[in-house]
């Protein structure tokens, strides 16, 4: 892999994702002072107006008002603890967010919906690259950033695969600082993703490195890693539009313990993660 260096993998993953139909963007492009500035700050890790339209767009029903509300409330992290921040997030999600309101002289009980899993077409999917963010003074720029509707879902760190010294392992330290030190990011994360180019494991915030998992198919055949680089077949088959959805509505659930272990299950036998 002489010859390869880090950007040429990142490029290499922006392709994957425009294949599948992602907008692609550029982070210094879209910065608070780029020439096409797609949020008010630095520390701004959520693109509102992408929120702010997806909320107005599948919640046709719901006053003005409440849609405004809501979009303050996903913003709003109210718990100094990650996990906890992370385990609402998730809920909002896959539950929808419960609103009231008064109409006719009666309120109504209702729930506003982030994202539209019956039809994954409807939302709108980027990847963003060198998206940096500047939270106490720590300044950060992951690799790779996918946000639906304006979340930011998840996180890509990638490595130089002829760089000995860079492996996965160096990958995965390099996300747990990311979340140290730009912790907004990580309040509304559902899977963590480490490549070098060639492998690709994807986990979640609880994971030891040990528990990053390789996706094994992309349409469900047995041998996609056999004849593709681990990184196509996980992007390909883990982060197309249709499983993303899927995986987050029903297969990252948080158990039982104390702990909240944070886990992705499996869409089938061949396509298990974690």
């Amino acid at each position: 892999m002489t010859g390869i260096n880090e950007d040429d993998v990142e490029q290499e993953a922006l392709k994957f994702f425009k294949e599948l139909g992602y907008e692609i963007l550029h982070g210094p492009d879209i910065s608070p002072d780029g020439p096409n500035p797609m949020r008010e700050l630095y520390s701004d890790v959520v693109i509102v107006e992408k929120l702010r339209d997806a909320i107005y767009k599948f919640n046709p029903n719901i006053p003005p008002t409440v849609k405004e509300e809501t979009v303050k409330k996903v913003l709003r992290s109210d718990n100094p603890e990650l996990l906890l921040n992370n385990i609402q997030f998730h809920e909002y999600l896959t539950d929808g967010i419960t609103v009231e309101y008064r109409e006719d002289n009666h309120i109504v009980y209702d729930k506003v919906w982030l994202l539209d899993f019956q039809n994954p077409e409807n939302n709108i999917f980027t990847a963003i690259n060198q998206f940096t963010i500047i939270e106490n003074d720590n300044n950060r720029r992951p690799d790779v950033i996918l946000f639906v509707n304006g979340l930011p879902l998840v996180v890509i760190e990638l490595k130089n695969p002829g760089d000995d010294k860079a492996k996965l392992d160096k990958a995965y330290q390099q996300l747990q600082t990311y979340q140290s030190q730009i912790a907004s990011l990580f309040h509304f994360n559902e899977i963590l993703v480490l490549s070098d180019g060639m492998e690709a494991r994807a986990g979640t915030l609880t994971s030891d490195f040990q528990r990053f998992m390789p996706w094994k198919t992309i349409h469900g055949e047995k041998d996609a890693l056999h004849t593709m680089l681990e990184m196509e077949v996980l992007i390909r088959g883990m982060l197309n539009k249709k499983v993303l959805l899927d995986l987050i509505q029903h297969f990252v659930v948080f158990d039982d313990s104390e702990t909240k272990i944070k886990k992705i299950g499996c869409l089938s036998p061949v396509s298990c993660c974690e």
